[in-house]
């Protein structure tokens, strides 16, 4: 049994859950999760978690992103995107008045630390519902603001109606509200037309399997474009670990820090333990005593 994580690129017109789906049929695998949703408008990299990659995807939740999306100027959308119904049209006059300069001020207005209002149309739940099932019911619901982060954000090409953005941002950064939001500070509404994530934590798009390629393949191939575990977590320090320590893991005992190799000395910080083939056996964090290991996950069995 592969574990690991498979980087596809969904296409455009399906679900996330779709493409997961699809994944495990191509895979033939019994377990599969994934890191984060692309609503079904939306391409790009979806990281799909197999196996007992699906206890890692907590590790990644706080990865930053990268997207390039296109805001269409000019018309507001109850959804905030291209799939919504238009409930606000800006008149002639005021997008003939629009300029690049008050475009681009406004762009960059957006970079920074900010709190963000999540879009009423969103998979975030109230009392376990979904909120955009609820707003299909008429029933609205506005959760408060959370704070993001927007390290860049950039105008690649601008033909009006069409403002094509390149955004480095935070996990949990809505797209589409950034586009309502550009729209309102112009004054003539905006909605998010097209989107795709070209990063996510240390994974890139163009290593990406297409989703139609990975299904061509056989089941022995496809299972050779799953990355192991250890090496979706390089961001975070390794130690290796000798054969005993490797049964001291397998069985849960305690790990103390004189035992294992390591200079790390800061507590709470995550670290992958090992073995000698590099397979990853499990995952720990130094306890505040400076004198032992808590597991956080283990794989070993």
């Amino acid at each position: 049994m592969k574990n690991g994580i498979i980087a596809i690129n969904k296409p455009e017109g399906i679900s996330s859950a779709r493409a997961v789906a699809r994944v495990k049929k191509a895979l033939g695998v019994k377990k599969i999760g994934h890191t984060g949703t692309l609503d079904p408008f939306a391409t790009g990299l979806l990281l799909c978690t197999i196996n007992k990659a699906t206890r890692i995807s907590q590790f990644f939740l706080d990865g930053h992103k990268r997207y390039l999306a296109r805001v269409c100027l000019g018309r507001e959308t109850d959804t905030y995107d291209l799939t919504g119904q238009s409930v606000f049209t800006a008149s002639d006059s005021v997008m003939e008045a629009l300029t690049k300069q008050d475009i681009e001020k406004v762009v960059q207005s957006f970079k920074g630390v900010q709190e963000q209002v999540p879009p009423i149309f969103s998979a975030l739940k109230h009392k376990g519902q979904p909120l955009y099932k609820l707003a299909r019911q008429g029933i609205k619901i506005t959760k408060p603001p959370r704070q993001i982060e927007i390290f860049s954000i950039k105008i690649s090409q601008l033909k009006l109606p069409c403002c094509d953005l390149e955004i480095f941002c935070s996990s949990g950064t809505y797209i589409r509200s950034i586009a309502f939001d550009i729209g309102r500070e112009l004054g003539c509404g905006a909605h998010l037309s097209q989107l795709c994530r070209t990063r996510s934590s240390e994974f890139k798009l163009e290593n990406a399997i297409e989703l139609s390629e990975l299904e061509s393949l056989d089941k022995d191939a496809a299972m050779q474009k799953i990355i192991p575990m250890s090496d979706c977590l390089k961001f975070m320090p390794k130690i290796a670990v000798n054969r005993s320590i490797t049964q001291k893991v397998k069985f849960g005992q305690k790990l103390l820090v004189n035992e294992l190799e390591s200079s790390l000395s800061e507590p709470g910080q995550s670290v992958r333990l090992v073995d000698g083939n590099s397979e990853l056996l499990a995952i720990v964090q130094l306890n505040k005593n400076r004198q032992e290991y808590n597991y956080s996950c283990v794989f070993a069995v």
